[in-house]
């Protein structure tokens, strides 16, 4: 079994910061690529970051040049920092991952069950 456990979220002000974090667990062989992503009500769930395991990353365009993520492949977590917040980020945060888990013979994906941010005053 595998799990993915965000934490992290919450009530922040417009402009403030977050850091979500999102520890992966279980019987984990590899983790390829893990990111965050988003939904928020009535919309479709979107990319907010990906990164791979060599550290290859890439942004979706509504929070590129404020968010930053990061892996620790000793841990198997991944971090998401969030700077110059506004209303509209907030959304619930996924945490997804990419690996292959004992007694599967091929990767998969995985998901948290999410996070609520609220960017709100």
């Amino acid at each position: 079994q595998v799990q993915l456990v965000e934490s992290g979220g919450g009530l922040v002000q417009p402009g403030g910061s977050l850091r979500l974090s999102c520890a992966a667990s279980g019987n984990i062989l590899n983790i390829n690529a893990m990111g965050w992503y988003r939904q928020a009500p009535g919309k479709e769930r979107e990319l907010v970051a990906h990164i791979t395991r060599d550290g290859r990353s890439r942004y979706g365009d509504s929070v590129k040049g404020r968010s930053t993520i990061s892996l620790d492949n000793s841990k198997n977590m991944v971090y998401l920092q969030m700077n110059s917040l506004k209303p509209e980020d907030t959304a619930v945060y996924y945490c997804n991952a990419d690996l292959l888990a004992r007694g599967i013979s091929w990767y998969r994906e995985y998901w948290g069950q999410g996070t609520q941010v609220t960017v709100s005053s």
